[in-house]
């Protein structure tokens, strides 16, 4: 009851307080009428407050979110179940579910009634134009009677997290260089899938199984060989994901960071449909790996909490990539670098990976003036020229460039952006 009478609207405390004026006025007149009039506004809330009060603690409910893990830009339902526990039906309803500012305004709903142990189900959608990681909830129940008199609030402590993970484009199916690179000499080996024998041979050692004696190699060479057993060569691919706020321009969902990081959930994606095994390092300091049928979650997971980082440098990326030797293809996705960052970069090809460069031109991101533009992209140009230098596969990106169209140069590799590099160095030349 006490809580029914905190609950007391304006509405309820106007009749309240007019009721007892009425008793008061009548006491002072010697009403009678006066004061059944007073008895009856005063008694209205006070029934309204018990008739809520008692109803407060007899619901219960339930959420689910369908799915759970949505791309920028696409919708999610959430449905709510609310039941009556109690005998006694409940008057209306207000249903307001607590979002955060990225998701939109909070859903109001109205429920009319629900009787003795009566469901009801209702449902909303969410739309997310920035990636990230949501808490949706908890659910807000405003419980009221049927004159607005006493309205009590009650809050469920069940949350739902939406995921919102990059938006993922198709990419067309292109052969890559070193796509076959991995452990071993030069590749990766393990016991083959299928039982077959490779051709390959070696020394016999102690503990050898016999039957696996490979006898025209043993007469070719004199000592006994047998054969090993190996596995078809396995791609690997690491991607890098550049991170320093410094190398990037613009602000929210269009901004040059959410191109590169949009490129490499899809690159990612792309290459793990096509049996990679992924790594993916950020200059954050993440490093994780998936392999071919898992992992896909993991990595898109990552990438929608991923955020630029002031103390990140182009060395820090480095390191965390030499922290571990994979091998194989390296793709990266970086924002404007300068010559000496272009040139540090060199050193990832020291084990003869092969390295592809998605180059982003971040300052055309911006709106600069033709005097700022012309430099900015002759810093470009000249840091394009370093990567090339070194042997690195170069595509660069602008502000209106699309990852399908630009991906198949990566397998054709950089010609036409090293001409045009080539061309910027010379009239460099050429004016100094």
């Amino acid at each position: 009851m006490r809580d029914g009478l905190r609950g007391l609207t304006t509405r309820g405390r106007s009749f309240l307080a007019a009721g007892l004026a009425a008793a008061v006025s009548a006491g002072i007149l010697g009403e009678k009428d006066l004061l059944r009039v007073a008895v009856l506004l005063a008694v209205l809330p006070l029934l309204a407050a018990l008739y809520v009060g008692r109803s407060r603690y007899k619901l219960a409910c339930h959420r689910s979110l369908e799915p759970h893990r949505v791309p920028v830009g696409a919708s999610a339902r959430m449905v709510l179940r609310l039941q009556n526990m109690s005998r006694l039906p409940t008057g209306t309803l207000l249903l307001e579910d607590r979002l955060p500012y990225a998701l939109g305004s909070r859903p109001r709903v109205v429920l009319e009634r629900l009787g003795a142990h009566q469901a009801s189900s209702v449902a909303y959608t969410v739309r997310a134009e920035v990636r990230g990681r949501y808490e949706v909830g908890p659910l807000v129940v405003r419980m009221t009677d049927p004159f607005g008199l006493c309205e009590l609030t009650r809050a469920f402590p069940g949350t739902d997290r939406l995921t919102v993970v990059p938006q993922v484009v198709p990419l067309p199916s292109v052969r890559l260089p070193g796509e076959y690179a991995g452990s071993g000499e030069s590749r990766a080996r393990s016991v083959a899938v299928h039982g077959e024998d490779d051709a390959a041979t070696r020394e016999y050692r102690r503990g050898d199984d016999l039957r696996r004696v490979h006898w025209k190699s043993t007469a070719r060479t004199g000592e006994l060989m047998v054969r090993r057993e190996e596995q078809p060569w396995e791609s690997r691919a690491t991607i890098l994901l550049d991170t320093r706020a410094y190398g990037h321009r613009g602000d929210g969902p269009t901004a040059s960071f959410e191109w590169a990081v949009s490129a490499a959930a899809s690159i990612a994606t792309h290459l793990r449909q096509a049996g990679y095994k992924l790594r993916l390092v950020t200059g954050s300091g993440a490093d994780l790996d998936a392999g071919e049928g898992a992992g896909d979650g993991l990595l898109l997971d990552h990438l929608a909490e991923v955020r630029l980082d002031q103390r990140v440098e182009i060395t820090t990326l480095i390191q965390h990539v030499r922290q571990r030797a994979d091998g194989g293809l390296i793709i990266g996705l970086f924002g404007s670098l300068s010559t000496a960052e272009a040139e540090l970069l060199a050193g990832l090809r020291a084990n003869g990976a092969t390295c592809v460069c998605f180059l982003l031109d971040s300052s055309a991101w911006l709106n600069l003036p033709a005097h700022a533009r012309a430099e900015a992209d002759q810093a470009h140009d000249t840091a394009a020229l370093a990567l090339l230098q070194s042997g690195w596969r170069v595509i660069g990106v602008d502000h209106a460039g699309r990852l399908p169209a630009l991906w198949p140069q990566a397998g054709r590799g950089s010609q036409g952006f090293a001409l045009r590099a080539a061309m910027a160095e010379t009239v460099a030349g050429t004016v100094r």
